[in-house]
């Protein structure tokens, strides 16, 4: 299979299918296991905050790709830490606001932070390794 470049475009209908794609699961899974507590009861508002961080932090590190391609690790690795950083900012206040803070919220935090940081990150070294060529 021939490696393509990203555009935007192309990135953006990728990420909506993979992000429906992850609400699906997201949406089946609880009624797969009724018995079980798989999601906090503000898991949509985690999902569609983790969505769209990664979303902008995408087009930040694909910017700074397109500005110096050279320094692409770099600006992938500057997204990569503000994404943590906001994050880790929105745990944070979601945990004082609200009673949950056990395991589930952890899982559910994890899970869907690493799902669309491997999706980011896939696109944005894919795109990386064809500007180097």
């Amino acid at each position: 299979m021939k490696n393509i470049k990203l555009s935007l475009i192309k990135f953006t209908l990728s990420y909506l299918v993979y992000t429906a794609i992850l609400g699906l699961v997201a949406y089946f899974l609880p009624l797969a296991l009724p018995g079980v507590k798989l999601l906090v009861s503000k898991f949509w508002v985690l999902f569609i905050f983790l969505a769209g961080i990664t979303f902008i932090a995408y087009i930040l590190a694909d910017l700074g790709i397109k500005r110096n391609p050279e320094a692409g690790i770099m600006a992938i690795m500057g997204s990569i830490a503000l994404k943590m950083l906001f994050s880790m900012a929105f745990v944070l206040i979601y945990s004082q606001n609200t009673k949950e803070k056990g395991l589930v919220l952890v899982l559910n935090f994890f899970s869907l932070y690493l799902l669309f940081s491997f999706f980011e990150i896939y696109s944005l070294l894919r795109n990386l390794r064809h500007q180097n060529k």
